[in-house]
């Protein structure tokens, strides 16, 4: 019953009459006026903000990887790119620390730096990413960045991205908002024209703007299942505070915005003695937010994206060691492979050093290294399980002969 005296109506929770307490909201069996209704917003929301300080279960600062430990762990996998490794390592541990943060008595508060890496293709951008998650007791998702178009057309909204990260963390939704999400392919949302109202640009521009509320904090509703969002779904309340973004990109064609700030040129000759100094074959090297806003990144976006990051164009001798010092470097897949056979796989240094060249040719990176070995090895693989062989070497004149044929 609504809560009435003398005829009277009464909040039912401060016991103020309608002629005090004015407006009444009136529910099945009680009245509650419109100052108890703020009161419970309130305390509803210090109660949420309360879950979110909260630093995850389990974690305790002795026992996280320090930033040494993290990049120890890198090296086992990547070969290379201690600069990029050493941000990535600072970055992971910042978010833990940030995780692990209590309220003090100064109230400073540890606000999150996203990173943006930058370089060429087959650099080992994403190998960096999937390698870090094998480490890490947060939840960790990869998402691309080509399939996110603007609410409304064709493809994946941006909330899409939250729905990953909801997944790995099963659902739980507290998990969920402590975790890091790295989004691959930011250069393919870069703005296509320095003229926005020349045309609709619904996979550029129009999904950067929504990307603003996820890198710099705010409460998205996420469906639970991604797609799109309709009327009749229930969506989940994410608070995306505290959750690191890693963005990652091969923006082709920026190191021409790099040389045009620079006033030098990619190819031709030195003119004056300033530019002796510039490494042409690393432009990267030198790129700032202006190189990013000039490429196509709207200024909104490169200013949640703190810390800019680069990897360096993958050398020869890099490449050598790419085939064969990682834990699960190429040669050591396909030794095991033949292994499983019963088989003893060699490679001479020649046969490598052969293929390190193919691959330089290519200019694909170390993505090169494994469709040139994959070339070279499809007919063992196909012949020698059938055959009685024990032991079988990769020479230089077998790889040259197999890789013309398939070519």
């Amino acid at each position: 019953m609504a809560s009435k005296k003398n005829n009277e109506q009464y909040c039912g929770f401060c016991g103020r009459p309608r002629s005090e307490a004015g407006m009444l909201i009136e529910g099945l069996d009680a009245m509650i006026c419109l100052d108890c209704a703020e009161q419970a917003g309130k305390m509803e929301k210090d109660i949420r903000a309360e879950e979110h300080r909260k630093p995850i279960e389990g974690l305790e600062l002795q026992k996280i990887p320090k930033p040494m430990d993290i990049k120890a762990h890198l090296d086992k996998y990547v070969v290379g790119q201690d600069e990029a490794k050493r941000f990535m390592s600072v970055a992971v541990y910042n978010h833990y620390k940030r995780l692990l943060q209590n309220d003090t008595e100064d109230e400073v508060e540890i606000e999150k730096s996203n990173i943006i890496m930058l370089g060429p293709t087959g650099t080992g951008k994403t190998l960096l990413a999937r390698t870090i998650a094998r480490m890490l007791q947060v939840p960790f998702t990869i998402v691309d960045a080509t399939v996110l178009t603007q609410a409304g057309y064709v493809g994946e909204d941006i909330e899409s991205i939250l729905t990953r990260l909801l997944q790995v963390a099963d659902y739980d939704v507290s998990k969920a908002e402590k975790g890091i999400v790295f989004i691959d392919e930011i250069d393919k949302i870069a703005r296509k024209s320095d003229n926005p109202s020349i045309t609709r640009d619904v996979s550029g521009e129009g999904v950067q703007q929504g990307l603003l509320k996820l890198l710099e904090g705010s409460i998205v509703n996420v469906p639970p299942q991604g797609g799109r969002k309709h009327p009749e779904q229930k969506l989940i309340p994410v608070n995306t505070k505290n959750v690191l973004f890693i963005c990652a990109g091969a923006f082709d064609g920026i190191e021409r915005k790099i040389a045009h700030r620079l006033n030098t040129t990619v190819v031709g000759y030195v003119r004056d003695e300033k530019e002796k100094h510039v490494d042409k074959d690393n432009l990267l090297k030198y790129i700032t937010a202006q190189d990013l806003k000039a490429f196509g990144l709207i200024p909104e976006i490169i200013g949640r994206l703190p810390i800019i990051s680069y990897l360096h164009p993958l050398k020869r001798e890099t490449l050598l060691r790419i085939l064969q010092e990682p834990k699960n470097s190429i040669v050591k897949q396909y030794v095991k492979l033949f292994e499983m056979d019963g088989i003893k796989l060699t490679f001479e240094s020649d046969a490598l050093e052969y293929i390190v060249d193919k691959a330089m040719e290519q200019k694909i990176g170390a993505r090169g290294l494994r469709s040139i070995v994959e070339q070279i090895m499809i007919e063992p693989m196909f012949m020698l399980p059938s055959q009685k062989t024990k032991k079988f070497a990769v020479t230089r004149t077998f790889a040259e002969e197999q890789y013309k044929k398939t070519n």
